[in-house]
This record gives structure tokens, sequence and C-alpha cells, in this order.
């Protein structure tokens, strides 16, 4: 049985109306951090449901957090901005509802995987410069941060994304603006020149598959604007080995390591809002 319920609710984004999905602890009996869990998909397919298969659900399980998890619209619906415009419609609905979901104000905390990982990036970056939403953590697995080919995402065969998807998500997401010298860092993220002032950050990424070089790369790019932050490393070539693999050593070794930071950060991390 279940020992979380999830609830729908609708958010204004956009000027439409957006779908997000809370998941919390069935029996919660004291705030929580608050957990903007964004899906992958190579920015192209995904579903907010995911967030049942995601790193987030054991920890809400085990009445750690609650998660909010927005069905953003994709890039065959709707190019960028639009993504990213509704994951920031959900971090500040999040901070505006933050009593009636029990979720501590203070600990508002960003992340997902894959494509949600480069989005959950990009709304940490946005939340910085509009200084509405103070974010306490990021958690971006394996993010999908650059629209441009790294060492390790150029000629890349790895399994369940390679180079010939990767391309293919980059261009529905930026339609015109692929292959321009004028890509912003709120579309693909590693074209960011300043990370002072983000969130503290945690993420781990296979070192076969096509977003191993980018993930590092922001990783130091944090560590040389004075942000805390850290990157496990495994070996192999499947994306999003966590939740395909389970079962493998790698996996599991993954697994407890995310939720070992998880639990640091919410004993450590608190960003009061304004």
């Amino acid at each position: 049985m279940s020992r979380y319920a999830t609830e729908r609710f609708k958010v204004d984004a956009d000027e439409r109306s957006m779908r997000v999905l809370v998941t919390k602890p069935k029996r919660q009996e004291r705030r929580l951090p608050g957990v903007l869990w964004i899906h992958g998909g190579g920015y192209l397919t995904g579903m907010a449901g995911m967030i049942h298969m995601s790193r987030m659900a054991p920890l809400v399980r085990a009445g750690k957090a609650v998660a909010v998890s927005p069905a953003y619209r994709l890039g065959w619906q709707e190019p960028y901005p639009a993504a990213l415009d509704d994951c920031y419609a959900a971090l500040v609905w999040m901070r505006d509802h933050a009593d009636e979901l029990g979720i501590r104000s203070d600990q508002i905390f960003v992340g997902g995987e894959s494509a949600g990982g480069g989005l959950a990036v990009a709304t940490c970056l946005l939340a910085r410069d509009r200084g509405e939403v103070a974010v306490a953590y990021q958690m971006p697995l394996y993010p999908m941060l650059d629209c441009r080919d790294t060492e390790s995402s150029r000629d890349n065969h790895g399994r369940v994304w390679n180079t010939r998807k990767n391309h293919w998500g980059w261009k529905c997401y930026l339609r015109d603006l692929w292959g321009s010298e004028g890509v912003p860092a709120y579309a693909s993220p590693a074209h960011a020149d300043d990370l002072a002032g983000m969130p503290p950050c945690y993420t781990f990424v296979s070192d076969g598959e096509p977003f191993f070089c980018e993930t590092l790369a922001y990783v130091r790019g944090l560590q040389a604007s004075g942000v805390e932050a850290s990157c496990n490393v495994y070996h192999g070539d499947v994306h999003a080995f966590d939740m395909l693999t389970p079962w493998t050593a790698n996996a599991r070794t993954a697994i407890d390591a995310f939720e070992a930071h998880f639990e640091f950060a919410a004993a450590n991390y608190r960003a009061a809002q304004g």
C-alpha cells in the first residue's frame, strides 16, 4: 500500500491553467522540505506522473519531503520558454501555498532528471535573477544543460539517450534558436557566465552518457563561483540508470548517496523568503 497521497491542483501559468501533482506523506505531522521535481524526457516526452518512479518517491514515502510536479508544456507543443515559464510558475505557486501544502517556506528545493534537471537549473537561474523565490537547494540529476556538442555528447552511442536523440530534443525545444549564437542561459544553462548566488547543489551522472561533460562543467562552474556543489560519477553508458536499472550495484549506490545528500540538505540548508 502506498504511504503517500497524490493531489491534483491547477496553477495559472502563462495565461493558461497548468496541472501539478502534489505528493505528500499520508501521515505528515510537521512541515517538510518542498521539492519542485521536474520530469525528464528530452524536453519532448514525459509527464508529471513520472514523479512516482523518480528519486523523490522514496523520500516522500519515508515522510521526508513534499513533492510538486508540474505538467509543463513539451517542446513539440510550445518551444522555449514555455516549459521554463511553467516550471517557474509552479515554483512561485509553491511559495505562495507553502502553508496549505505543508512545506517549509525556507526549504524550497528544486530538482529533476535529465531534461528535468536542465529545467531545474534554468528555474534556479530565473529565481536568482528575479529575486522572487529563494531556493535553498538544487538536485539536477544528469542534467540536459548544453545545446552544443560536448566531448561526451558528440558521437555518443550510449543506451537510452545518444547524440541523435539529443540533437532532436534540442532542435524541437529551441526551434529557431537552434544553432544560433544567441541561445540564452535560461534555455541552455551551460551558457550561463555567472553562477554566483545559485543554491547549493548535488548531482550524479554516468561517465559514458551524453551529459557527462556538461554535468561536470556545471558543478565546476558552481564551485568556481563560490557555491557548494558536488557530483558523484558512476561508470556506465545507461542514461537515467538509477530509474531504469535500479537493481544494479551502481544504481543502489547512487540512490543511497542521493538520499544521504538530501537528508544533509534538509538538516542544513535554509533560504528565507523575502
